[in-house]
């Protein structure tokens, strides 16, 4: 029973870690037959019971990481921004390309 009581801990700690919304990059996944790339990142949709970490990928894959197994983190804040930054400056040129200019 010990091993399950495990389990669930570290299922609640990926859950607590890693709440919906919450961007990630990939370091390394250990699945031989169809891994999503080292360095992809993707945004939080879900945390199952069994602690394996489901986001929507950047690329548009959908395979979950296994908290505690695959190696993947949060992006720092200073990430997020420039991310923030980089969609501004998308946006803002997207406007300028549909206004004519």
């Amino acid at each position: 029973m010990k091993w399950v009581d495990n389990g669930r801990r570290m299922a609640e700690r990926a859950k607590e870690l890693f709440p919906p919304g919450t961007r990630i990059q990939l370091i390394h996944m250990d699945d031989p037959y169809n891994p999503i790339p080292d360095g992809t990142r993707g945004t939080v949709k879900f945390v199952d019971d069994m602690g394996t970490v489901f986001p929507d990928w950047d690329n548009g894959r959908g395979l979950g990481v296994v908290y505690g197994e695959d190696s993947f983190r949060k992006l720092t804040p200073e990430e997020l921004l420039e991310e923030q930054q980089k969609e501004d400056i998308n946006q803002d040129t997207d406007m300028g390309m549909n206004m004519g200019m």
